[in-house]
């Protein structure tokens, strides 16, 4: 199983080196948009780096439900773990938007909507893991909690920009993208998460060799 493991975990490796290393050259081939030039590539980033931080705090909402309901320490493991790549993945969206921003709006920073709730989001879940951190005895149940309190409010932020006005643009957008954008666009998204299942995976090991270190030293107290 072990070995198994290790293979599934190269393999996906492989595969993000590979995307990452081929993006830039599908990137520098893809044309420019017509209005913002240049700057409206970082669209190519900006965007998957969202796309991943959702799926990150579905990961941890949904594990964090397993937990709350079945008290696995596995489901919480991966929640924490989910939770930590939700917040990098968080602040590399809140600081190439902003890149991109100060030249297409003339400002680096817009408290529209989805921007002020996009934020919030990334600070529901540096909360998340300031709690585990510091919350003491029973902070798993309470930060599993604000774990879903995050995951109700990616449906929200996503849609924000369709009901309220907003310099962001609209949720139509990707969906329209046509092939010489779109392809780049999807290819680095299948980058990004690559890269997600790489980091969740040894993140996750990661916290259960704690976890075994936990119960050596613990048993090892009671000798």
């Amino acid at each position: 199983m072990t070995r198994m493991r290790n293979r599934s975990q190269t393999i996906w490796f492989a595969a993000a080196v590979l995307l990452f290393a081929t993006a830039p050259v599908l990137i520098a081939m893809a044309p420019n948009e017509a209005t913002m030039g240049l700057v409206a590539k970082i669209f190519y980033f900006h965007v998957p780096a969202w796309f991943v931080m959702f799926a990150a705090v579905f990961v941890c909402g949904i594990a964090s439900a397993v937990y709350l309901f079945t008290e696995r320490a596995r489901a919480d493991r991966l929640a924490v773990s989910a939770a930590e790549l939700a917040v990098l993945f968080g602040l590399m969206g809140l600081t190439t938007g902003p890149l991109w921003g100060r030249v297409s709006w003339g400002v680096w920073w817009q408290w529209d909507v989805r921007l002020t709730t996009a934020l919030i989001l990334e600070l529901t879940f540096i909360a998340y893991l300031l709690l585990r951190r510091y919350g003491g005895p029973g902070s798993e149940k309470l930060s599993a909690g604000l774990a879903l309190f995050g995951m109700a409010n990616v449906p929200f932020v996503y849609v924000s920009v369709n009901f309220w006005r907003t310099i962001h643009p609209e949720t139509t957008v990707v969906p329209t993208l046509e092939m010489p954008m779109a392809g780049p666009f999807w290819w680095c998204v299948a980058a990004y998460f690559a890269l997600f299942l790489v980091m969740l995976d040894g993140r996750r090991r990661l916290e259960e060799q704690r976890a075994a270190v936990d119960r050596l030293r613990l048993a090892y107290d009671d000798d």
